[in-house]
């Protein structure tokens, strides 16, 4: 699998899903920018250490060109310009990845509409819809002016799973099957320009808040498993970045145009496994094994 002279925007690459994906387009060959609000000189509200210059570092790190942009999506004119930069030094944009979140610390799980924090709930709405539509405008369409581009919607869930399943909070439930919407809906504009798009969730994805809320690190994380049992069935964000690296290096893209797909359900299309060398298929496993009531066990799921 190669990438090589490829040109790929991560926009919410500071850390989890974002990092992990980036990280794999730079070990496929690719230049990709990476796009986030939290620098070494600046702090986004998480006030988490990541960083995108990290992400950057890594990038080159596996083989690639990482290129660090520090930018706001929810702020028009900072992904303006993050776009213009990327046609004055590349010319091209070959693949865009919105994995813009931000939500973590917003969500109140169980609580219906009138006992959420109101404001807390619509800032969630804006950091995982309206930054993915603000970074679309922009960046799609540089990426159409060649074939064969990749749009690629991240989100938590796949489409059936979540038309399915409360999310445990209407902002969140709405958030995340908007993104799926969303990866339906800019096929359609995008298959006449010759370009796909595909909304993409990860697993449980052991992101560097997973680990630390679990008090574990990927070294030991099975150690979580004690308190977490259905934890076993969790992914590194590598898992989900490979899926990404995959389908941007299948010249049958296209067959994909408009699906919602999982890392899992892609590694066993393809077969890339995580970093252990398995293949967590996570979403059947939640509805096969957790939702039906059966004791932890991954046995024929990774």
């Amino acid at each position: 699998m190669t990438l090589q002279g490829k040109v790929a925007l991560v926009a919410g690459a500071t850390r989890g899903a974002g990092r992990g994906i980036a990280t794999e387009l730079g070990a496929a060959g690719a230049t990709v920018y990476v796009s986030g609000r939290t620098t070494r000189d600046r702090q986004s509200e998480y006030q988490r250490p990541e960083t995108i210059e990290e992400t950057a570092e890594l990038v080159t790190a596996a083989g690639g060109t990482g290129i660090a942009v520090p930018t706001d999506h929810l702020v028009p004119e900072e992904v303006k310009a993050l776009v213009t930069r990327i046609r004055a030094e590349q010319g091209r944009l070959d693949i865009l990845v919105n994995d813009i979140w931000g939500g973590e610390k917003l969500f109140e799980w169980n609580k219906p509409v009138w006992d959420h924090d109101l404001g807390n709930g619509l800032r969630m709405l804006r950091l995982g819809i309206d930054t993915h539509l603000i970074t679309a405008h922009y960046a799609l369409p540089l990426m159409i002016e060649r074939p064969g581009g990749l749009l690629v919607e991240v989100t938590d869930g796949t489409a059936e799973y979540n038309a399915t399943t409360y999310r445990l909070s209407p902002f969140y439930d709405l958030a995340k099957v908007a993104v799926n919407r969303m990866g339906w809906s800019h096929a359609k504009d995008l298959a006449p320009h010759g370009a796909t798009s595909v909304s993409l969730t990860p697993g449980w994805l052991r992101s560097e808040m997973m680990l630390e809320a679990f008090g574990v690190r990927e070294d030991n994380w099975r150690d979580a498993t004690a308190k977490v049992p259905h934890f076993v069935i969790s992914e590194t964000p590598r898992f989900v970045g490979r899926a990404v690296a995959a389908l941007a290096a299948d010249p049958q893209r296209a067959r994909w145009n408009g699906q919602s797909l999982s890392s899992g359900g892609l590694a066993q299309v393809y077969g890339f496994t995580d970093l252990d060398g398995s293949r967590p298929d996570a979403w059947r496993y939640i509805v096969e094994v957790e939702h039906a009531g059966k004791p932890a066990d991954a046995t024929g799921y990774r």
